[in-house]
């Protein structure tokens, strides 16, 4: 089984005025950290929104010029037993890299393999 998991990230990051250059530090600092042993793992920006009320939030909280970046890392995982194994897979993989760094395992999808998309694709032929 091949899954697709997603890891949160907190990057912390220094010297910066607003939320938008602190995300485009952070990716830029986490693509570094990754590359070139990871340069398959999809980085964005990280969604966040008030527990209380549900507004979104930036994925950067500034203070004293200093920030904590929410990025979320995207990469797919093969030949995996349960979901649980792509979830340690993954997290072992990036956290390798980026030392002292919190990630949190946030979805784990199986993804369609090869021979399920071919086989979907001759029943639709058949029923056709």
């Amino acid at each position: 089984m091949d899954c697709r998991v997603v890891v949160e990230a907190a990057v912390p990051v220094y010297d910066v005025e607003t939320p938008d250059e602190a995300v485009r530090i952070a990716i830029s600092k986490t693509g570094e950290l990754l590359n070139p042993d990871l340069n398959y793992v999809e980085i964005s920006m990280g969604e966040r929104t008030c527990p209380h009320c549900g507004d979104e939030l930036d994925p950067a909280f500034v203070a004293a010029d200093e920030s904590l970046v929410a990025l979320e890392l995207e990469m797919s995982v093969f030949n995996v037993e349960r979901e649980e194994h792509a979830s340690r897979i993954a997290r072992k993989e990036i956290g390798q890299r980026l030392e002292n760094i919190p990630l949190e395992v946030l979805s784990v999808e199986e993804e369609a393999s090869e021979e399920d998309a071919e086989s979907g694709e001759s029943e639709r032929a058949d029923g056709a």
